[in-house]
């Protein structure tokens, strides 16, 4: 098959909902002659609006599952499906593409650039995007608004708290409307008052719709999420709604009942 025919997406079948698709996924690591499987034959499923949260011990594969997820790596054997388009067939040029327009990207340490204010940090992925770059500012001021910020667009990062920065970076991640927002210990640098603030703006934004997948080792954060995945040694160990999952399902059929009565 040809590059030009291998990037092209394929076509998602009529009334499925699933964003991503894992199929045996393994990543496995030479170092000298030892091999390493960080992840060994994963298999997953996320529907379109999931709140996940994926926990493990340091050397799980959590990361190693994120980086492939967020498409900064690639896996050495299987499938990974990200609306119905096989990944694993992208020239590296597509899944740049793949990663500025359709991934958003938070990190513990925010990365942003310290020369630049709010609204320029948040415009900088649309610069590099074939769609919306000629209205980047308007986009960069409606999601800065959307976080809570719009009365911090014009400050630089050292004029921001720790909250503050965070909330830049999630606007950052959400202007080009991705399809999935991937968080990397997003509260692992801020106090616990500040980290509850921005679970509470995860929370907002997947009750607006968005589909969110946070790798965590903070239990306060994992069950701010509907579904937790535990991994152990490369595999998922297991795959559970949490706490919060049940109690909305609870309470959506108490009210089922009432308007039924």
């Amino acid at each position: 098959m040809i590059a030009a025919e291998a990037d092209k997406p394929t076509i998602k079948p009529q009334g499925d909902k699933s964003v991503i698709k894992l199929k045996d996924i393994t990543r496995i690591y030479k170092v000298g002659v030892e091999r390493i499987h960080a992840l060994d034959g994963i298999s997953l499923e996320l529907k379109e609006n999931e709140y996940v949260a994926v926990m493990g011990a340091s050397g799980s594969g959590k990361s190693t599952l994120m980086n492939v997820l967020g498409c900064l790596d690639r896996a050495t054997s299987g499938y990974y499906g990200l609306d119905g388009q096989d990944t694993t067939k992208l020239s590296d040029a597509a899944l740049a593409r793949v990663r500025n327009e359709r991934i958003g990207f938070v990190f513990q340490s925010f990365e942003l650039l310290s020369q630049l204010t709010a609204i320029k940090n948040v415009e900088m992925p649309l610069i590099y995007s074939r769609n919306g770059w000629r209205s980047r500012r308007k986009r960069a001021q409606s999601v800065l608004e959307r976080v809570g910020l719009s009365d911090r667009i014009k400050h630089k990062p050292n004029q921001l708290s720790g909250g503050e920065k965070q909330r830049v970076a999630i606007a950052r991640a959400l202007v080009c409307g991705p399809s999935i927002l991937l968080a990397d210990e997003p509260t692992g640098n801020l106090d616990s008052k500040t980290s509850e603030s921005i679970m509470e703006l995860f929370d907002k934004l997947h009750q607006e719709g968005q589909t969110i997948i946070i790798v965590t080792h903070e239990e306060f954060v994992a069950h701010h999420a509907e579904r937790i995945i535990h991994m152990k040694d490369g595999r998922i160990f297991s795959d559970m709604p949490s706490n919060r999952k049940k109690a909305n399902e609870t309470e959506m059929y108490h009210e089922e009942q009432g308007r039924a009565s």
